[in-house]
């Protein structure tokens, strides 16, 4: 049996009871380590589960997983995910290898920021298409994500931005090596991907766009550590954002809709400094 635990998104003792139980009982226990991290280390989840953890990173899920399945195949094997199991594609692909296999499976929900977002006041059936904004270089600067941005705003939507993370990515020099030398993790933080989406702005007037999805003085939602007793909320103007220090990740970013309902207003309020 594979059984694929969602871990929630504070700390150890966010996993559900019946996933702590199905935990304690398994004879593998792997970790998925790079779509999203707790606030705590493996240690303190070994510490807390009393059992070893696999860390799988993405190579391992992508490449490698057949390991993980050959074990499901005769023994209980848990694989555990930063808050729910079906946040991320990856996810989906490998039950459907289960599934192909004959592999017995069951999935335990827990909460994600999908579900959590709604913590900053913004109701959940008002958001639109949610998009993810990835980490620039010098040579690379992708904004195809801006014209869902527009979309929403256009219908009257809320926009949940998941900002990039980096865990054991490759260094573009090793990736002709026989072995892989990894950059340091980063987590893109609000400030970032503020900056980022005031360049982008900047560039569609110079393409003479007249109906821009939004601008320096418009409202944006900074979330950091959501589920965790540390958790921060700021509400400010997006060239506010980029000032903005949230300290450690994980951090998101809300574009809120043009026409807020007041209930939302009046419950975003406590996060801004300024009437909205």
């Amino acid at each position: 049996m594979l059984y694929v635990i969602g871990l929630g998104l504070g700390d150890v003792k966010d996993i559900t009871v019946k996933g702590l139980e199905i935990v304690k009982r398994c004879e593998f226990i792997y970790l998925e380590s790079y779509t999203s991290i707790l606030t705590c280390g493996k240690d303190e989840m070994e510490k807390f589960y009393e059992k070893e953890i696999i860390l799988a990173d993405r190579d391992f899920v992508e490449q490698e997983a057949d390991i993980m399945l050959n074990h499901a195949e005769t023994k209980e094997v848990a694989f555990l995910v930063v808050g729910d199991p079906f946040s991320a594609t990856t996810h989906t692909d490998l039950i459907i290898r289960a599934k192909e296999r004959g592999i017995k499976y069951q999935v335990i929900h827990n909460a994600s920021i999908m579900n959590a977002v709604g913590s900053c006041g913004l109701q959940l059936y008002h958001f639109g298409e949610t998009i993810s904004i990835p980490f620039w270089t010098d040579t690379w600067k992708p904004d195809s994500f801006y014209d869902k941005l527009k979309a929403n705003r256009k219908n009257n939507l809320h926009t949940l931005c998941l900002l990039d993370i980096k865990v054991k990515e490759p260094t573009l020099e090793s990736m002709t090596k026989k072995k892989k030398e990894y950059m340091p993790p980063r987590f893109m933080n609000v400030s970032e991907a503020a900056n980022q989406l005031l360049q982008i702005i900047e560039s569609k007037k110079e393409e003479e766009d007249e109906s821009l999805a939004y601008d320096e003085n418009t409202l944006f939602i900074g979330l950091a550590r959501i589920g965790h007793e540390s958790q921060r909320i700021v509400a400010c103007s997006l060239k506010e954002m980029k000032d903005c220090d949230l300290g450690p990740p994980l951090h998101s970013l809300v574009l809120p809709s043009n026409n807020m309902h007041e209930l939302e207003k009046e419950y975003v309020q406590q996060f801004s400094e300024k009437p909205l």
